[in-house]
């Protein structure tokens, strides 16, 4: 059975392993996938580090899936 300090280690771990991915899942998108000149880059701030961190890969989705029903 782990302690505490152990199962908050692994959350602060899994929180930051999400959010850099999705943070590198996001330039990838912002510069190999979409045009240049396209206006549905989501920005690289805090508030897209923590939703990726929080929510992992669907929350870089819901992030461009947000941009793209504001443009409609």
């Amino acid at each position: 059975m782990m302690c505490m300090k152990e199962r908050v280690f692994v959350m602060v771990t899994n929180f930051i392993l999400r959010a850099v991915l999705g943070m590198g899942l996001i330039f990838f998108i912002n510069h190999y996938v979409l045009p240049d000149e396209n206006s549905l880059a989501v920005g690289m701030n805090l508030l897209s580090f923590l939703t990726s961190g929080t929510l992992g890969i669907p929350g870089v989705c819901l992030l461009y899936g947000i941009l793209f029903y504001r443009t409609l």
